[in-house]
């Protein structure tokens, strides 16, 4: 584990690094684990104990356990968490080969901690440096995200897993309930019914992740046909629900809240949260009178999805079913409404520079019928259905 850029560091420059920064000292870790903080990863070597020169602030540590080589070597799947640390901070953690996880219950052993702080020189050899060429892509992708937002936002087992640990509905521990469950030893007719013949599943409690819930009922109790169909068309009658019930004293963590979804699709490979981070989009995006009463809302969002969409390929958004792409049919509304009247004219010109930004490096057409993003429809052969 090493970082090319420390090399080349002045040498008073790393030797404040080294005493001002975090470390966090990981000792046990099994050879051949990958091993990351922030947007650079590693697999662990025989030398490793842990990570130094790391600036002060919020970071996402992440790992993947790996079998011995002489076992395949596969690697399993990613776990993160987020961390806050402080100068000269040190954490301290243990690798459980039970649980294939750090645990991070020696930093609460003061003895422990000032026995490492003490001998700290003499650990030096065994810590890779923090990867500061990756520093300013981190802070991009998360200076809206906050200590206590990403608290609030992480499920309360603190890790952040790429496969959700999920349990049965109904915990089946009588063999008569068993018995009335529908039997799955018979070939299946459909994907439908082979679908409701698997058991329904839900998230371990403590596992889930704790993110602002969008109703789906967009309109107002008691609400007419033509305001239904008006909260249709303008969704700020969701989104000032959404803010009102999770972030009404600041409305721009909600921007965090997009930052902490995308860092743990991006990083974490949690595809649950990059279809959060739609969700909160879509609501932003399709919310015209929100955009005329919250300019500062929405001159972050831009800066935020700036950073964010030069992070993820162009055909990324594209629906392989119907060839649609999400994020321009979805963007398109952005920018149509960011022209409308009312808009704070700062805020107008943002999104067209933005708009300009986004079809010069993706060539994305923003003023095309949205009727070209219609499904596709295909003929089958002859005899061909589909269930």
């Amino acid at each position: 584990m090493a970082s090319s850029n420390i090399v080349d560091m002045d040498p008073d420059v790393a030797r404040r690094l080294f005493e001002e920064g975090a470390t966090l000292v990981l000792l046990d870790v099994p050879l051949g684990t990958e091993l990351g903080i922030d947007c650079k990863s590693w697999q662990v070597g025989p030398r490793f104990k842990g990570v130094k020169m790391i600036p002060p602030g919020l970071h996402f540590l992440h790992y993947c356990s790996a079998n011995s080589p002489s076992c395949g070597g596969e690697i399993g799947p990613k776990t993160g968490l987020f961390v806050t640390l402080k100068p000269k901070d040190i954490l301290l953690a243990r690798w459980d080969p039970k649980e294939e996880d750090l645990d991070f219950s020696p930093s609460q052993d003061e003895e422990e901690v000032s026995r490492i702080r003490a001998n700290l020189q003499d650990l030096d050899p065994h810590l890779g440096p923090y990867p500061y060429e990756v520093i300013r892509k981190w802070v991009s992708l998360t200076d809206r995200l906050s200590e206590e937002v990403a608290k609030n936002l992480q499920p309360l087992s603190g890790r952040i897993c790429a496969f959700s640990d999920v349990i049965p509905e109904v915990q089946l521990t009588h063999t008569k309930d068993r018995v009335e469950q529908p039997r799955n030893d018979t070939a299946c007719q459909s994907m439908k019914e082979g679908l409701e013949k698997l058991p329904r599943m839900k998230p371990r409690e403590g596992t889930e992740f704790r993110f602002s819930v969008i109703p789906e009922k967009k309109y107002p109790a008691g609400a007419t046909p033509e305001q239904i169909t008006q909260c249709s068309l303008d969704q700020s009658y969701t989104l000032e629900s959404v803010l009102e019930k999770n972030h009404q004293l600041q409305p721009l963590n909600l921007l965090g809240e997009m930052q902490f979804a995308f860092v743990c699709f991006l990083i974490g490979n949690v595809y649950e949260c990059f279809e959060h981070w739609k969700s909160l989009l879509s609501l932003l995006c399709r919310s015209e009178e929100a955009m005329r009463k919250r300019k500062e809302l929405y001159l972050g969002l831009i800066g935020v999805l700036y950073h964010q969409l030069g992070e993820i390929p162009p055909d990324f958004f594209v629906d392989i079913v119907s060839q649609s792409n999400f994020l321009t049919s979805t963007l398109q509304d952005l920018f149509q409404f960011a022209s409308g009247p009312g808009v704070d004219g700062t805020l107008r010109k943002r999104a067209e520079k933005f708009k300009a930004h986004l079809t010069k490096k993706f060539r994305w057409d923003f003023d095309a019928d949205l009727d070209d993003y219609a499904p596709v429809v295909v003929e089958l052969p002859e005899g061909v259905t589909v269930d």
